[in-house]
């Protein structure tokens, strides 16, 4: 665990200071420094730094798995060029050849799972320093850049009765145990349905009739059902403040997805479909879409017009003197 704190240690400090400084803009403005308003908008804060910082990642995302979809007919051919062929020098050649088709759409498997990935130190960093705020707060200890009077304020904000730092697996100490099972609840199921609504609104509005037919599409599906319930069960682990850390970022995912299909749909998809008549009846000429690819006639260049011969100027007939 030692190890573990370690590692988390420069996240804790980011996530930790990230929460002091709107902290202290919001005591600034006249909130109580130890409400638990004051600290809900601060985590709330931190969650938008984060997200927003990561935007341009969200962006190389969106390209990988728009580039994932349209390498899916080659792919399929790759499979079926190497289907039976189970020696070394196959499989080597099989991974190769699928290198270069990654490169070639300028994507890999891996781009997709980017934003997930850069917040779960974050998220991991946020949990360990809600879970720590009752033991720091007897010793009288800070925690990152929050000062041991920080923690103390934290330790006894509450909202609706409920402390920040209580969970609904190991409750809150002297804290309202009823308004702790019933506000964890209540937010581990709003963390389960956002996250379950977004993945549910790119598959049905998103997705082209091609890449809902492809073997990936039927890992997503499994996915849509499996991610939410493990989140689900792990909840009743997480601290209230880390729950709605959590349902911030499922918002705010929610809200960019949202933003996405509507105005840079998957092409081929429905929502590409619905831009398409949108513009079509405002009389406006469609735009080329995000990592839509041109067709071979669009791509090719125009050939250059040939160059006719070069007409030589006619000799007249000189009149002989």
């Amino acid at each position: 665990m030692d190890f573990f704190n370690t590692i988390l240690m420069p996240f804790t400090w980011v996530v930790s200071w990230i929460m002091w400084a709107f902290h202290q803009a919001f005591t600034w403005l006249g909130m109580d420094p130890a409400n638990g308003w004051t600290w809900t908008l601060s985590i709330i804060g931190l969650v938008l730094v984060i997200r927003a910082a990561l935007i341009p990642v969200f962006v190389k995302q969106i390209k990988a798995q728009r580039g994932m979809q349209a390498l899916q007919p080659d792919l399929r051919k790759l499979q079926q060029k190497y289907k039976g062929k189970t020696d070394q020098l196959s499989r080597q050649a099989m991974a190769q050849e699928q290198m270069a088709l990654y490169k070639k759409h300028g994507t890999n498997p891996f781009s997709a799972c980017l934003p997930i990935l850069i917040q779960m130190p974050f998220f991991f960093a946020l949990f360990n320093v809600l879970n720590n705020t009752a033991t720091a707060s007897d010793r009288g200890e800070g925690i990152g850049a929050l000062s041991a009077a920080d923690v103390r304020q934290f330790d006894v904000s509450t909202i609706f009765g409920a402390p920040l730092s209580a969970s609904l697996l190991h409750g809150g100490g002297g804290a309202n145990q009823v308004a702790v099972w019933i506000l964890s609840i209540i937010m581990i199921l709003a963390m389960t349905a956002s996250q379950f609504i977004t993945q549910k609104q790119i598959m049905a509005k998103n997705m082209s009739d091609e890449a809902m037919a492809s073997p990936f599409m039927k890992q997503q599906q499994m996915m849509l059902y499996i991610l939410p319930l493990v989140f689900g069960i792990g909840g009743i682990n997480f601290p209230i403040g880390v729950l709605i850390y959590w349902t911030t970022t499922n918002l705010w995912t929610m809200a960019q997805q949202f933003f996405v299909i509507r105005r840079m749909p998957t092409p081929g998809s429905p929502a590409a479909k619905a831009l398409a008549e949108r513009r079509a009846r405002k009389g406006l000429p469609m735009v080329p879409l995000l990592g839509e690819r041109k067709t071979e006639e669009e791509a090719l260049p125009a050939p250059a017009a040939p160059k006719g011969q070069r007409q030589q100027p006619q000799r007249k007939n000189r009149k002989k003197k």
